[in-house]
């Protein structure tokens, strides 16, 4: 049984040398490993240096660097270690944080963490939730040179938008596969960002393809990507269509929208709602 509830409202360009990037990917690995008392701090200073270093990732490929996936791929599992380790901290920084002066870099970041919490909860070895990591912090390096109007309009430009906006658009898990190949990353890592846009239903793109031809990563990333612009407000999707998904499943797989329902409160914290029983309350974390 559900509980009807309504939210009430209450870098420079800086490319860094591949150096200068596992520098940064040591960095986090002494705020995994550090002994702060306040959980929510060092959750913060993890989060912060994660978005300081996609942003120099993303610059760094659009100046023309080559991704170095065993850079990247230790960063990834420094970043699930982090999460099994403190999943509720992460969370909340997540959701109280602003956003980010840049949206391709927060999105990247938050879908890439959310991706990992689902695969924890679905019980996935350490080695599939990197790689679902990789695919969660990469699969939209297609949009990095698309002007900020197609990136944040998001699906509801599939509907609005120009011609040529809805080509760019639709085209961008396609190109951001054809780089990642270019790098020679696993192909499961590559099929995820190929279809991370895919639904059930066959209503996703590039492919429309439906159910059981979707892999597994692409079920996770496609619903953490939902999360993510549900949580920064990116689009208009309102809380009536979340709920309605929550229920039946919707466009997304079932059993990864249960991960994610029993992984992470859907209400930032502190914000207030409406229960059906016509009191207020406040979300906690």
């Amino acid at each position: 049984m559900f509980l009807f509830i309504v939210i009430m409202p209450g870098v420079g360009r800086i490319c860094l040398s591949q150096h200068k990037m596992r520098l940064r990917a040591d960095a986090l690995l002494g705020v995994t490993g550090g002994n702060m008392d306040n959980k929510e701090e060092r959750a913060e200073e993890f989060y912060n240096s994660f978005l300081t270093y996609t942003e120099s990732l993303f610059y760094g490929l659009a100046a023309g660097n080559e991704l170095d996936f065993q850079s990247i791929q230790k960063m990834i599992k420094m970043t699930c270690e982090f999460v099994q380790m403190d999943r509720n901290s992460i969370v909340c920084v997540m959701q109280t944080a602003g956003q980010y002066e840049n949206p391709h870099v927060s999105h990247s970041v938050r879908s890439c963490i959310i991706a990992i919490i689902i695969g924890i909860y679905l019980k996935l070895p350490e080695n599939q939730l990197i790689e679902l990591g990789v695919a969660g912090l990469l699969c939209n390096i297609g949009v990095l040179n698309l002007s900020e109007r197609i990136y944040t309009s998001g699906p509801d430009l599939l509907k609005s938008g120009t011609d040529m906006e809805k080509k760019l658009l639709y085209f961008h898990p396609i190109y951001a596969h054809s780089i990642l190949r270019s790098f020679k990353f696993p192909l499961s890592i590559c099929e995820a960002v190929l279809q991370h846009h895919e639904l059930e239903d066959g209503s996703g793109y590039p492919k429309q393809l439906k159910g059981k031809k979707i892999g597994l990563y692409g079920k996770i990333l496609v619903v953490a990507g939902f999360y993510e612009a549900f949580l920064m407000e990116r689009t208009k999707r309102g809380y009536g269509e979340i709920l309605q998904i929550l229920k039946n499943g919707g466009s997304f797989d079932v059993s990864v929208i249960q991960a994610l329902v029993n992984s992470i409160f859907i209400y930032p914290a502190g914000i207030y709602v409406l229960l059906s029983n016509g009191n207020y309350g406040q979300a906690d974390k």
